[in-house]
């Protein structure tokens, strides 16, 4: 299983120079997971620099896949792993739906560099 985080869904949906990383566990959407917090910040970003009609495009390109909801034991689980790794609460979610479906977290976020089930690529 995948899951990816919201800087490789952006860097997908813009053709940055590292889409191409991104790009196979996005297609293989028999083994993708989402979650709700890229949803989340995947719209935000989208509708402030581009609009809300393309932020609702990208949203509709993530969905059709298994989508892991935040649930009281997420949280909990969200929360230890952000105090052991000192990561922000949308990070430590994104992780911890990573871990629950037991997926390979795909990211250029710097957060994520070093820890165990992470394929992380620095943006430079």
């Amino acid at each position: 299983m995948n899951i990816v985080d919201s800087s490789g869904w952006l860097e997908y949906f813009v053709d940055g120079p590292k889409a191409g990383l991104f790009s196979g566990p996005i297609q293989d959407r028999e083994s993708l997971v989402v979650s709700p917090v890229s949803i989340f910040e995947v719209f935000r970003v989208v509708s402030r620099e581009r609009n809300e009609s393309a932020a609702f495009r990208a949203v509709a390109a993530m969905r059709g896949v298994r989508t892991i909801d935040v649930d009281s034991a997420l949280a909990v689980a969200a929360a230890l792993l952000a105090a052991l790794h000192g990561l922000p609460m949308a990070d430590s979610l994104i992780l911890a739906t990573a871990r629950a479906a037991e997926a390979v977290l795909w990211t250029l976020d710097a957060h994520f560099e070093g820890l165990p089930g992470v394929k992380f690529f620095p943006k430079q």
